[in-house]
């Protein structure tokens, strides 16, 4: 493996853990936002929900974006600029700054994840083996990160600007200097740093995708945020509400959750080399319904921490193995078919939270953690989508595995 290709990584890796840093610092500090711009109640999920909705105008805007140029340099600009909003974020002095803030948040972060996970697929198409899993593992550790540094500016009751500005002044020429390496499909045989062919960003026009193949995965991947969504949102609520745990003890599970979704994804790349992307779907998908099923019946707040620690070890996987999956299933328009799944990561995100709280409210809590269980599930019906390997040569057939992915000279 050469050179470039390492640095290329090892850059890209990089990009992922200053995004979940950044992400985990807004969203665990939402509180103190709201206090601090005197946001009420009714307003707030106004401001939340414009965040998605907005990151994915930005997905798809990529999607043309990358038409022209290449994804590293999408990448290069849209990071920094998630990271200066966050400073405004912080650091603005009415709603209406607040406001522009997010959005501009929103839609840089809908670029920013676009262009991470093309620049990600195309790297694991060309290392020739299951490599996606480590760079959200590495995702997953910057939000560790991240909710550590926003949990001590919340104990010493730092201002959000105070805490976000050695964030990102760390983080912003730490992140420039990185792109410098960023490997594009096609740069890697030339060593240049920007994929300065005319189709070295996109390699596609968006042409040949075709929705109703992508369908599956956009489904798994909207099933697979509500769940994550229901974690993130919810299990605090949970263990103290239901389950009669102590406010301390309801802060763990989401804690637990991150560590196990760290660790599942830093193994998660041996199992698809070993056993195929299938196969480690499917795991993934009955182990988070299992995690669920025991969060539903838990009889106390350890139990139920047992569960959301399954539901975190199974939907780890699920999100990296679906950008791979469509980078395989339309290996000569994976740009296009990347920007318009990761809408649906959005999507999930939107419906989950509102979806268990509705019905909460209208039915019972452990009731409400039935449906994300059962949507993971679903996922079981397209694991298959995920085992295609269409010829890479146009040939448009599948091969019922991709355990030996890393063995053979076709790649992903």
């Amino acid at each position: 493996m050469t050179e470039v290709l390492r640095r290329g990584r090892a850059s890209l890796a990089f990009s992922f853990f200053a995004q979940g840093a950044a992400f985990a610092l807004l969203v665990t500090r939402i509180p103190a936002i709201q206090n601090r711009y005197e946001v009420s109640d009714a307003l707030l999920p106004v401001f939340l929900a414009a965040v998605p909705i907005l990151a994915g105008v930005g997905s798809v805007s990529t999607e043309q974006l990358v038409k022209r140029i290449p994804p590293s340099r999408v990448l290069r600009w849209s990071q920094p600029v998630v990271l200066l909003a966050l400073l405004g974020v912080g650091a603005g002095r009415g709603m209406a700054e607040l406001g522009v803030a997010l959005a501009v948040f929103g839609l840089a972060v809908g670029a920013l994840d676009a262009s991470m996970n093309m620049l990600g697929v195309s790297l694991q198409r060309t290392y020739g083996r299951s490599i996606m899993l480590s760079f959200h593992a590495v995702y997953s550790l910057g939000g560790i990160v991240g909710a550590s540094l926003a949990w001590v500016g919340a104990h010493w009751h730092l201002a959000l600007w105070v805490s976000y500005l050695p964030v990102v002044a760390v983080l912003l020429p730490a992140v420039l200097v990185g792109s410098r390496w960023y490997v594009d499909r096609g740069a890697e045989d030339s060593g240049e740093e920007d994929g300065k062919a005319a189709d070295a960003g996109s390699g596609d026009g968006g042409t040949g995708v075709v929705f109703k193949v992508l369908l599956p995965l956009c489904l798994v991947m909207t099933f697979a945020y509500i769940g994550d969504s229901t974690v993130s949102n919810w299990s605090a609520k949970y263990l103290q509400d239901v389950l009669g745990s102590s406010e301390q003890l309801a802060t763990v599970p989401y804690n637990v959750y991150m560590v196990t979704t760290l660790l599942g994804r830093a193994i998660g790349d041996f199992g698809v080399r070993r056993f195929g992307a299938a196969a480690v779907v499917r795991l993934g998908a009955l182990v988070a319904a299992a995690g669920f099923a025991v969060v539903a019946v838990a009889p106390g707040a350890w139990v139920g921490m047992l569960g959301f620690t399954l539901v975190g070890l199974g939907l780890c996987v699920l999100v990296p193995q679906t950008f791979a999956a469509a980078g395989r299933l339309f290996p000569g328009a994976s740009d296009a078919a990347i920007a318009r799944l990761n809408i649906f990561n959005y999507v999930g995100f939107l419906i989950g939270s509102p979806l268990v709280g509705a019905l909460g409210d209208a039915w019972t809590y452990r009731g409400a953690m039935v449906v994300p269980m059962v949507l993971v599930l679903v996922t079981l019906v397209y694991a298959r989508s995920f085992a295609a390997q269409p010829d890479r040569y146009g040939g448009g057939h599948e091969r019922p595995r991709t355990a030996d992915v890393g063995r053979g000279s076709n790649g992903l």
